[in-house]
């Protein structure tokens, strides 16, 4: 049980990163997630310092995130997009703006997502708290139509292949194309 008396089955690990802008924000979240008993890796920043620039933090909590699988991170910033995109360049993440508790639960539900991205300038912390909650709680789908989809998205990742075209779409092209008789 954790502290709130909600039961989970094992310590989940949380990676977080984020920058200045989102320094109080991060700092109230890494509280929250301690009190609920998740294992919290906090990757910085540290201080508040407000030169900081968001990729070293983000990056190192998105490398951690792909070698501890079954862990999940949460990325912050002023809005959470340069953030999210940081964290996309690690090979592995799959990482969702959410800015409410809908896009988090189905960030994870339909596109397996483990890292979150939230914008502190955006939300007040309860806000952030309640995302964040709707993430961890929900699990992927594993409905076949998502998981094509992540599917499509790795092996892009991977060779640089594009998918190929829905045969419908691919029909309407060629009809597109056809002179008019």
């Amino acid at each position: 049980m954790t502290a709130t008396g909600s039961p989970r089955a094992s310590a989940v690990r949380v990676h977080l990163g984020g920058d200045h802008a989102a320094y109080e924000l991060k700092e109230q979240l890494v509280a929250w997630l301690r009190l609920q008993e998740y294992e919290v890796v906090d990757h910085g920043p540290h201080v508040h310092d407000p030169q900081d620039d968001y990729p070293p933090f983000v990056l190192r909590a998105a490398m951690a995130v792909v070698s501890e699988p079954g862990s999940v991170g949460v990325v912050l910033g002023g809005s959470g997009n340069g953030e999210q995109i940081a964290a996309n360049k690690v090979s592995g993440i799959r990482a969702a703006l959410a800015w409410n508790e809908d896009t988090a639960a189905l960030a994870r539900q339909h596109n397996d997502a483990n890292v979150i991205s939230l914008g502190a300038r955006q939300h007040p912390a309860e806000e952030a708290i309640r995302f964040l909650q709707a993430f961890l709680d929900a699990r992927f789908s594993g409905d076949p139509r998502h998981q094509r989809r992540i599917d499509m998205l790795t092996e892009f990742e991977a060779t640089g292949s594009l998918p190929p075209l829905p045969a419908t779409t691919v029909a309407q092209q060629a009809e597109q194309a056809a002179p008019n008789t």
